[in-house]
């Protein structure tokens, strides 16, 4: 039994997937433009639904901005608790008819169908029966994209949205792509579209038209080579099923503030919190951690520190995390003497993961080193985070928590949780 060799590749997203977990749980919200977050006298827009999206409103906007361009905008403040489990719902129901799907996000699969051909059907016949049961069984419209490499599912199901499917047949592939704007290619931005649009270079017919070399002369190398090759169709990454994550990293954006003390330890505490927690959570630890501190004008710098035992406790992981960010911001303030050095953003990430389901305990030989989590201070540290654990998993995340790390603003932490998850 020969695999099958055509299209069969499948790009499976969700529709304006948490706009419309909020209309599946409230029928009065159908057919209405919504934003989940956000209002009317401010805060972010973290996703909007189709009817809003046709006035401009999208991710990412302030509430402000999103009443003045769609004023029958209704706000609502989002199920976290309900994204996951639905999302995983619909992965189940992809995950029957193949084994080989890569989750990228909380919301979209790569699936590769050619093993299943014989059992149920071609690829089209496979994404039509998927999308008629997720909408039956979960309730929630998805978009599919069927073609022979992942860049071109990728691009036809976002062509198919909203809740539609296109296949691109393989001897049909140019004449799909070449009308397309650029800005649909996997990995280009506003500042890449700017740039090829300066040249004239609007729709991935004519980037593919466009020498490789003039390519990489406008956006860079690596960049370059890449989206010259994604514009000819030239993708040879294969689907790879479910791989362990290998870091697990959380992030804030700061608007531009004064680099204190105070400021740093908050936010470093905050992240450190949300990524030991997802640790402990997923009996890992691990052995490097890594600080990333961007200033105003989108420049970053990061700083590692790999140990000789995995942590996984919030107070050892905020101290290095502070520890990596003053060296970086140290050497900012020395190459901008008598400055206030600003900063922008700051990411904490542990990667070098191992599996720890218990914690050998050492002999107490002073002076316990508490980075050391098998030693008596360590362990002490590990104790009270498993029961601030126990506690949040009863009560809420807010109801307990090292200060100042609780007390945070701006985007609600259960939807960051769900943007960086590892999938």
């Amino acid at each position: 039994m020969g695999m099958y060799s055509g299209a069969a590749i499948l790009h499976a997203d969700l529709d304006a997937f948490y706009a419309s977990v909020e209309q599946l749980l409230d029928p009065s919200l159908r057919g209405r433009p919504i934003a989940v977050g956000g209002s009317a006298a401010g805060g972010v827009v973290l996703a909007a639904s189709y009817e809003a999206k046709r006035f401009g409103v999208s991710g990412g906007m302030p509430g402000r901005r999103a009443r003045e361009l769609c004023p029958r905008i209704t706000f609502v403040r989002g199920h976290f608790d309900r994204y996951q489990q639905l999302a995983d719902g619909v992965m189940a129901i992809l995950r029957d008819v193949t084994p080989v799907i890569e989750r990228i996000s909380i919301d979209e699969a790569f699936l590769d169908v050619s093993g299943s051909v014989h059992l149920f059907g071609p690829p089209d016949v496979i994404a039509d029966q998927l999308r008629r049961r997720v909408r039956r069984e979960i309730g929630l419209p998805i978009s599919i994209g069927v073609a022979r490499t992942k860049h071109l599912a990728k691009v036809a199901s976002q062509v198919a949205k909203p809740d539609g499917l296109v296949l691109v047949a393989p001897e049909r592939e140019r004449e799909f792509l070449d009308p397309l704007p650029v800005a649909l290619i996997w990995g280009i931005g506003p500042v890449a579209q700017a740039r090829l649009r300066s040249e004239g270079i609007h729709t991935i017919g004519q980037l593919a038209a466009t020498s490789p070399a003039s390519v990489r002369r406008l956006l860079g190398e690596a960049a370059g080579g890449k989206l010259s090759a994604l514009a000819l169709n030239e993708d040879p990454r294969r689907v790879t099923g479910a791989t362990r994550a290998r870091s697990v990293g959380a992030q804030s954006a700061m608007g531009r503030q004064p680099a204190t003390p105070d400021t740093v330890r908050a936010v470093l505490g905050h992240l450190a919190d949300r990524v030991a927690v997802r640790l402990r959570a997923k009996h890992r630890a691990g052995r490097t951690v890594t600080v990333r501190v961007r200033y105003p004008g989108m420049r970053s710098v990061t700083r590692s520190l790999t140990l000789g035992e995995p942590v996984a406790a919030t107070l050892t992981l905020t101290e290095i995390a502070e520890q990596l960010a003053w060296q970086a911001l140290h050497e900012e303030s020395q190459r901008r003497p008598g400055e206030q050095v600003q900063i922008s953003l700051l990411a904490v990430s542990v990667s070098n993961l191992v599996a720890r389901h218990a914690v050998q305990q050492e002999l107490a030989v002073p002076p316990g080193d508490p980075r050391r989590e098998g030693s008596e201070a360590g362990a002490a540290r590990l104790a009270v985070d498993t029961s601030m654990d126990a506690v949040r998993a009863r009560f809420g995340r807010g109801a307990v928590g090292y200060l100042p790390a609780m007390s945070r603003g701006g985007v609600p932490d259960d939807f960051r949780e769900l943007a960086e998850k590892e999938v």
